[in-house]
């Protein structure tokens, strides 16, 4: 069986790339951390226009009709560009709300759990929320992502999500991973610049294996959340029995244990590459840093992932049925 994207998927891959490098450039970045303006609507429109939101919804239902295997590679583009906004809850959304398709609605989610209170990103913003009848009221909360305003719901409880949690997390996952890659891009650029002692810091041994690492942990991520894309793709086509689920569950949790390890991890060892450089403001690795924190707490976090990863090695140890 081939693994290599195909032609198509490589095409999808670029064209993401090269409209979110016209659209949302590092000034465009820049610009909206100053200005504090996490959803930018005329980009959100053009990101519908391209199919961004309606990859996975059939052509029937005006979408293009592709898979999860394809909706990752768009959704690393995206982590890689560190595009703001509710993106996995518009896509999720598209065909059940009105205008996320077209990115005419911005749709958000429950998908932060509870931490003092049901916490949603991006209230402000949205027009919808998955899975609610209405928009809830909220409370501005301090976050740790500039780009990603939170808010602490204060009338009625949060709307179930579960229907949407592995689709959401592989999503993540996919966002996390573009992250790692374009953090390692920074630290392997960066330490072919910068000299000391008369030559790049990329000589240094101890440079080489903090890239090194970062490589391997950025690879390990895409491959698993590639892997959880193809398996979840095809078992969405066939008549999923209790343990093909469960092996899909399983699959999606490891691949968002990994990315969000790989996105938190190497945005560290990339500040640590800028050193005293990548503390401050003008740097960028703290927005990815301060981003993968935020996306590590988003559908499945690491404890519940872990825990999903002990039944299913569970129910394999004892023949399929979950100890």
């Amino acid at each position: 069986m081939d693994f290599q994207p195909t032609r198509d998927q490589r095409d999808l891959r670029a064209g993401v790339r090269e409209l979110l490098a016209g659209r949302y450039g590092r000034d465009a970045l820049r610009a909206a951390v100053d200005a504090g303006s996490a959803v930018d609507r005329e980009l959100w429109r053009e990101l519908g226009a391209a199919g961004f939101f309606a990859l996975r919804l059939p052509e029937a239902e005006g979408g293009v009709g592709l898979g999860l295997p394809e909706a990752v590679l768009a959704f690393e583009e995206a982590g890689r560009a560190l595009l703001p906004g509710p993106l996995v809850a518009t896509h999720l959304a598209a065909g059940s709300v009105p205008g996320a398709a077209a990115g005419t609605a911005v749709v958000t989610a429950f998908d932060l759990g509870e931490r003092g209170g049901p916490l949603v990103s991006y209230l402000a913003e949205a027009d919808a929320v998955l899975g609610a009848a209405r928009l809830p009221p909220g409370e501005p909360v301090r976050s740790a992502d500039p780009l990603t305003p939170l808010h602490r719901v204060t009338g009625g409880g949060p709307a179930d999500v579960s229907a949407y949690r592995e689709a959401g997390a592989l999503l993540t996952a996919a966002l996390q991973a573009g992250s790692a890659l374009r953090t390692l891009e920074l630290a392997v650029r960066y330490a072919g610049e910068r000299e000391q002692f008369g030559q790049p810091i990329g000589a240094f041994q101890a440079v080489k294996h903090l890239c090194a690492g970062m490589l391997v942990r950025a690879e390990l991520a895409r491959t698993a959340v590639y892997a959880a894309a193809v398996t979840a793709q095809a078992a969405a086509g066939a008549d999923g029995a209790d343990g093909e689920a469960a092996e899909v569950a399983g699959e999606i949790a490891a691949a968002k244990l990994l990315a969000d390890e790989a996105a938190v991890r190497n945005a560290r060892d990339c500040l640590q590459v800028h050193g005293g450089m990548g503390f401050t403001w003008e740097a960028d690795v703290h927005l990815h840093l301060k981003r993968a924190w935020v996306r590590a707490e988003q559908w499945v976090t690491a404890a519940a992932a872990e825990e999903l990863l002990a039944e299913e090695l569970s129910r394999i140890a004892t023949g399929g049925e979950p100890r």
